[in-house]
C-alpha cells in the first residue's frame, strides 16, 4: 500500500546510525543517501523509509512497524536495535490481543520513534 514513508531527524547521523544497524537483521539496508538525507530498503523492495535532518523541527512520535520473515528476525532486530541505542519498549513475544500469531518487538529510537519488527506466522 505505502511507496515510501518520509519523516525528520533531529539529530540525522544518530538516527541514520540507528536506523541502520537496527534494520539490518531484516534485510534492510541504505539504497541511496544524497543531500535530502537517507533512504532505506530491503534490496529490490517496493517500499522504503526516508529519513531527513530537521534540527530545528521536534518529529512528532511515530509508530514504525517492520515486517520479519521469522520470529528470529523480531529477535534479532531487538537485540541490535538496543546496542544501536534504542530504548527497549517490549521485548520479542507473543501479542494475542492482536491475533494468535502476532510477534513482536518494541524499541523506541532516537527520536521517540516506537519501532517494532513483527512476524504474523506461526511457528512451524
Amino acid at each position: 500500500m505505502l511507496d515510501h514513508v518520509v519523516f525528520g531527524a533531529s539529530d540525522y547521523a544518530t538516527s541514520k546510525a540507528f536506523f541502520v544497524r537496527a534494520l539490518e537483521p531484516l534485510g534492510v539496508c541504505v539504497v541511496s543517501e544524497g543531500p535530502l538525507g537517507i533512504e532505506l530498503s530491503r534490496p529490490g523492495g517496493k517500499s522504503s523509509l526516508c529519513i531527513r535532518l530537521q534540527p530545528e523541527v521536534r518529529p512528532a512520535h511515530l509508530h514504525l512497524a517492520f515486517t520479519a520473515e521469522n520470529r528470529r528476525q523480531v529477535e534479532d532486530f531487538h537485540r541490535a536495535a538496543l546496542q544501536a541505542g534504542g530504548v527497549d519498549n517490549g521485548a520479542p513475544g507473543l501479542r494475542p490481543i492482536y491475533h494468535a500469531n502476532y510477534y513482536a518487538a518494541f524499541v523506541i529510537g532516537p527520536d521517540g520513534h516506537n519501532i517494532e519488527a513483527v512476524c504474523h506466522d506461526a511457528v512451524a
